[in-house]
């Protein structure tokens, strides 16, 4: 078997099957398997991708685990000698993932690799994710983009060759199953954003090499299966907190400390806007809200992140009693 595909779903039905439609229009002369995870969705989505697609192996699950566990299950599982992981908003081009494949077999000291994200109206998205750290959370990420486009490579720039990379937008992604032998799985402490830059991370330390591939086009209509309400913001604070506490440690009181303070900066901001618009912009006063929330969340030390996992609840208290021991 060449590629096993993996989509995780979670209530988005009609997202799930124009994907996999995608896939099977798209996808030639590899051999595949197609494997979707469904984290205990009310919407109908495992009877539909049944009816309609036979051949795609299900797995479902009885309750949400979260995209890093739920993958995981069918990594166990997989007969490729590469996994494909596309998210439920995506659709695929002609030729996008053999792009990716041919470029994989030719270079096999690559571990991951991804291709050019675009939105509906064919506009590209940023594709690449460098490994946060202090400069990215003290300064804009666009500005970087700017200032240091060598070290911070953007949709802006036109790639017509293959660059390598830190990590890549986990939308869509090729990786190497040796590489997964070897590095492991998905670091189930993640339930929703950051897998993908810690498993990264973990390749390029075992000395793999990730690339982006600019001529393979997919179509990412992004947030649509995660969404970006106050819940879906949190689930991406604790993530990133997880990442900085693991591979950050000596420098995680001073991140915890200046997300805070970019927090309370965008709060003010859209507070501004908020009063010169006399409220009647409902952008602006949902942002407000989610920021507001999302500060008030902070000072009560990260409560409930992840269900079940506590890890990043421990996290978040930790800091947060270090912030009151130096008060006092």
């Amino acid at each position: 078997m060449d590629i096993s595909v993996v989509i995780v779903n979670w209530n988005t039905r009609k997202l799930l099957l124009n994907c996999i439609d995608s896939i099977y229009k798209t996808v030639k002369n590899i051999s595949m398997e197609i494997w979707v995870v469904d984290n205990a969705s009310t919407d109908d989505s495992v009877a539909s991708a049944r009816r309609l697609y036979p051949d795609v192996k299900i797995i479902q699950n009885k309750e949400n685990l979260g995209f890093a566990a739920a993958n995981n299950q069918a990594f166990k599982r997989m007969q490729g000698r590469y996994v494909v992981l596309l998210n439920t908003d995506t659709l695929l081009t002609e030729g996008a993932v053999e792009r990716i494949y041919s470029f994989m077999e030719d270079r096999p000291d690559t571990g991951m690799a991804c291709g050019q994200l675009l939105n509906p109206d064919e506009s590209k998205q940023n594709s690449i994710a460098n490994f946060p750290g202090v400069l990215s959370l003290l300064c804009n990420e666009t500005i970087l983009r700017i200032l240091l486009p060598e070290k911070f490579p953007s949709k802006r720039k036109t790639f017509k060759h293959p660059i390598e990379v830190d990590s890549c937008i986990g939308a869509c992604l090729l990786v190497r199953k040796k590489a997964m032998d070897q590095v492991g799985f998905f670091d189930e402490k993640y339930f929703f954003f950051f897998e993908e830059t810690d498993w990264a991370y973990r390749m390029k330390q075992a000395g793999w090499k990730i690339y982006f591939v600019p001529l393979a086009r997919i179509y990412h209509f992004q947030g649509q299966s995660v969404g970006h309400n106050f819940r879906s913001r949190v689930l991406y604070y604790g993530s990133r907190y997880i990442y900085f506490k693991k591979w950050h440690p000596d420098h995680f009181l001073l991140i915890r400390l200046i997300v805070f303070g970019r927090l309370v900066v965008d709060a003010a901001l859209n507070l501004v806007g908020f009063a010169l618009t006399l409220g009647l912009q409902s952008g602006i006063k949902k942002k407000l809200e989610v920021y507001i929330r999302l500060i008030r969340w902070h000072i009560e030390g990260c409560p409930g992140i992840h269900g079940n996992n506590d890890e990043t609840d421990g996290i978040c208290n930790t800091v947060s009693q270090k912030v009151v021991d130096k008060k006092r």
